[in-house]
């Protein structure tokens, strides 16, 4: 077909490419009406001309793609207004439902388009206006609880196309229109699991100008109404008008005529003219003021903590050097026989001190030779010149206790004798002699 087709009909054809590319920067304008649901949808391949061509001949471009709108001036979007897209290769999806309150005042919605592939950027207009009509909004309006869409699903016209047309089927009126989609999220739902194909789910509000069918009222009867409190889906005849298609929640549908509703008016003041009331001359603070005297605070600031300081330590001075009992209290109030034991066992700790520090020094007393008082004979010592001492232990064991010597001494000062035992030890199978009991005949 191509091939056929003349050079007349090709010329037109790139002159309208080539106006639709360069009317690609002007602003476009919709004229939506108060009441009804807007939907405008930002097609990737209306902002594909923007950006340079995919590296790949031959290959349909992917490049991803995001959206950023905001209110011409202005960081966000009006109120009204919602953005959703789901995914960086999906259309991106405005809509809302504005009231009467913005009709007579255009909105520029600045949309500004980022290829994620390039990092370049396309920046079209928006320039929405609201129409302001009598016949919106309907009196009757009826909302509904889809569970299995999400909204960008339900925002696509086919699909919406579809679930207004069940709805006159049970409905009958002579005008519908949708006012609001919802998406539950916005109402307090939870993300559902990436299970099973789950939904987020939508709310959508449908007006008509005939009253609400029997149909739509079965949901307040009682019975009905005791199912929802229980948790049971409710009986309703038209249901299986939806249910190849849309999963209704039917405990969750409200059905509004706004005829009964009495509006609420808020009184607000009236605007003044920005000018602020007379209040006088303004009288400043005086150039010379008086210098302030920051001594006594610096007194009270250390005077104080020091004192209190002084006075503790004069306490913990009093209880640690006045209070003290000393050594002569506590030896006096301590038995004689406990400081002779104790004397005695200092006394062998300093000599096992001493001797554990050098072993080459002189023997203690215990192992010099030993005078015999009766023979005059002096016993060799107990250790001879080459013992090795190093490996000698401090605690020498009994190892042989057949032989004894008993040696009695006389004493000075009358005919009693002392009788002074031996016994004759070897250590490491070298024979010693020790002095092991005394026994005094007083």
């Amino acid at each position: 077909m191509v091939g056929t087709m003349s050079a007349a009909a090709v010329a037109v054809w790139l002159g309208s490419v080539v106006s639709i590319l360069s009317r690609s920067h002007a602003d476009r304008n919709v004229y939506p009406s108060a009441g009804v649901l807007f939907v405008h949808v930002l097609e990737r391949e209306y902002f594909k001309g923007e950006f340079p061509p995919y590296p790949k001949a031959g290959e349909a471009s992917s490049d991803p793609i995001t959206f950023n709108t905001n209110l011409k001036g202005y960081p966000d979007r009006p109120g009204w207004l919602r953005y959703i897209q789901r995914t960086q290769h999906s259309d991106g999806v405005l809509y809302g439902s504005p009231t009467a309150e913005h009709a007579g005042r255009p909105s520029v919605i600045e949309i500004t388009a980022y290829n994620r592939r390039t990092f370049e950027t396309a920046r079209h207009n928006l320039v929405i206006n609201i129409m302001g009509t009598e016949e919106f909004p309907l009196p009757y309006q009826a909302e509904f609880y889809i569970k299995n869409m999400n909204v960008e699903e339900m925002l696509a016209s086919e699909v919406l196309g579809d679930f207004l047309g069940a709805v006159k089927n049970i409905w009958q009126p002579d005008r519908l229109n949708a006012i609001n989609i919802t998406s539950a999220l916005d109402r307090g739902g939870r993300v559902p699991l990436p299970i099973n194909n789950l939904k987020e789910g939508v709310y959508v509000m449908v007006g008509a100008d005939v009253a609400f069918s029997s149909c739509l009222r079965e949901v307040e009867s009682p019975h009905n109404q005791q199912r929802c409190s229980q948790e049971m889906e409710p009986s309703i005849s038209c249901d299986k008008k939806f249910r190849a298609q849309f999963d209704i929640d039917w405990c969750k549908i409200s059905l509004v005529d706004i005829n009964r509703v009495f509006p609420v008016y808020i009184t607000r003041p009236e605007p003044g003219n920005g000018i602020l009331p007379e209040f006088g001359l303004y009288d400043p603070p005086s150039e010379t003021l008086m210098s302030r005297n920051y001594f006594s605070d610096f007194l009270i600031t250390l005077a104080v903590p020091s004192a209190v300081a002084v006075v503790l330590l004069f306490i913990l001075g009093y209880t640690m050097c006045c209070r003290r009992e000393g050594l002569e209290k506590r030896n006096m109030q301590t038995p004689d026989i406990q400081l002779v034991h104790h004397n005695s066992i200092q006394k062998s700790s300093k000599e096992l001190r001493s001797m554990s520090k050098n072993r080459e020094i002189s023997w203690p007393l215990s192992t010099l030779p030993v005078f015999n008082p009766v023979s005059g004979e002096v016993v060799p010592p107990l250790h001879p010149d080459n013992y090795e001492t190093t490996s000698m232990p401090l605690m020498q064991t009994q190892t042989n206790l057949q032989n004894q010597i008993t040696i009695p001494q006389q004493r000075p000062s009358g005919d009693n004798y002392v009788m002074s035992t031996f016994r004759r030890l070897e250590v490491n199978g070298i024979p010693e002699e020790r002095k092991v009991a005394e026994a005094l005949n007083l």
